[in-house]
């Protein structure tokens, strides 16, 4: 069994975060272990609060798990500010594990800032040369590269200025685009294109949170990145597709769905 960890911020509601992490983990058919860097108060509806963990807890966190257990992939979501970004990059740069997948978690669906303004560059110069997969939203991706971002047009441009930053592919969501849902991979030398489909629905609390701990377990159960970014957006898809209506915003994605149906419980 593969060991997945995730690098990631608390929700309280089990919509995002670390906890769409280990559920995802756990329907990949891998083990989730969690280092937390903050843990916000939220639901369906937003977030309310947020409390970032000091860094040398961050830092014992991550040491605990790299120093017993051996680390497949690690995928990495929100961490909000410079002094644990560093935190983060230093520790990585130590124990090297194979895959690392860069969430650039910024603004939550509902537009709470997760990511300290001070936070963005340092998050571009420490976890960006480290990243195996970069996978930012459109907003996300127009924030990092210092480009427009807005069209379909836009996507390789784009991703080619944040591959220059370090990366050494990238994965630029088109979710945020009027007419397509599609996805550009980019390596630098290839460009992959994931045609995407739109399901209408207001339950898509956590796909990015999904999206790329499906990635950083598929990936570290040897798939290639063109084969990883397939196989997890059939992923994320069915989980939209049988999203759960939980509370009264925004509700989560069905992580179990393909369990679910084998064991002949999907409602």
């Amino acid at each position: 069994m593969k060991n997945l960890l995730t690098i990631a911020g608390s929700d309280s509601s089990g919509g995002a975060g670390i906890q769409a992490d280990l559920k995802t983990f756990a329907a990949h058919g891998t083990f989730g272990m969690s280092v937390i860097t903050a843990v916000t108060a939220q639901n369906t509806c937003g977030v309310t609060k947020v409390q970032n963990i000091d860094c040398d807890v961050v830092q014992a966190q991550i040491e605990a798990v790299f120093d017993d257990i051996q680390v497949d992939a690690v995928k990495i979501g929100m961490v909000s500010q410079p002094e644990i970004i560093r935190t983060i990059a230093a520790c990585l740069r130590k124990y090297q594990p194979r895959f690392i997948v860069v969430d650039p978690v910024m603004i939550s669906k509902s537009g709470y800032p997760l990511l300290a303004p001070e936070a963005c560059s340092t998050l571009i110069s420490e976890l960006l040369p480290l990243a195996t997969l970069v996978t930012p939203n459109l907003p996300e991706a127009e924030a990092i590269s210092g480009m427009k971002a807005e069209q379909k047009a836009d996507m390789l441009p784009v991703a080619e200025k944040i591959l220059a930053l370090g990366a050494k592919a990238v994965l630029v969501k088109g979710g945020h685009l009027d007419d397509t849902a599609d996805d550009l991979l980019y390596d630098g030398r290839e460009e992959y294109w994931f045609a995407g489909e739109r399901i209408n629905t207001k339950n898509t609390h956590g796909t990015g949170c999904t999206l790329s701990s499906s990635l950083a377990a598929n990936l570290a159960l040897g798939m290639t990145l063109p084969e990883a970014v397939a196989a997890s957006k059939k992923y994320v898809t069915e989980a939209i597709r049988y999203s759960l209506s939980i509370g009264s915003g925004c509700g989560p994605t069905h992580h179990f769905v393909d369990l679910y149906r084998k064991a002949g419980i999907l409602e």
